[in-house]
């Protein structure tokens, strides 16, 4: 669905793993390949703002979190396999423009951090919004020692409590 990301949070004592996937619509304003110097310049730029997760999801100061390693990479039309709900949402839409075998792409990022203090970690500042101007919703989904949780995170909205969740 364009205009929403989808977040998983994993946090298990100082650790913290995430893992976001997001249209290329909503990130660099197209789905295709890139088919222009602009085209890659554009996706080139998003996978470097896409490894900075702090800046992106921006965690409570006082949890003192750090990044341990973050990658992003974009999947494109030759990656078919989990991408059957494009051809549900083109005929939904209407979208009669692709070509059946031409994909959304997607970016995918993921991130493993750690937090001296994780239960300081009260919030996350979704900056994203501010970073990318197609995005509007984040849907979250958050595993904590206490349980799991579902969240939707808007840019109307930008931060994500998290106060109840330990």
């Amino acid at each position: 669905e364009h205009g929403v990301g989808k977040l998983n949070i994993a946090i298990e004592g100082s650790q913290v793993a995430m893992e976001f996937i997001a249209s290329g619509a909503d990130i660099v304003g197209f789905e295709h390949s890139a088919l222009t110097a602009e085209d890659r310049a554009a996706i080139k730029a998003a996978l470097t703002i896409l490894k900075t997760p702090l800046e992106l999801f921006g965690m409570s100061t006082a949890a003192k979190c750090r990044v341990d390693d973050a990658h992003a990479d974009i999947d494109g039309e030759e990656d078919h396999e989990g991408h059957d709900h494009d051809k549900a949402h083109d005929h939904a839409s209407g979208h009669d423009d692709h070509e059946e075998e031409a994909g959304h792409t997607e970016f995918h990022a993921e991130y493993s951090m750690r937090c001296d203090t994780p239960s300081a970690l009260t919030d996350i500042a979704f900056g994203y919004f501010d970073v990318f101007d197609n995005a509007r919703e984040v849907e979250v989904q958050i595993v904590t020692p206490t349980g799991a949780t579902a969240v939707e995170v808007t840019r109307d909205a930008p931060t994500l409590d998290m106060r109840d969740l330990f």
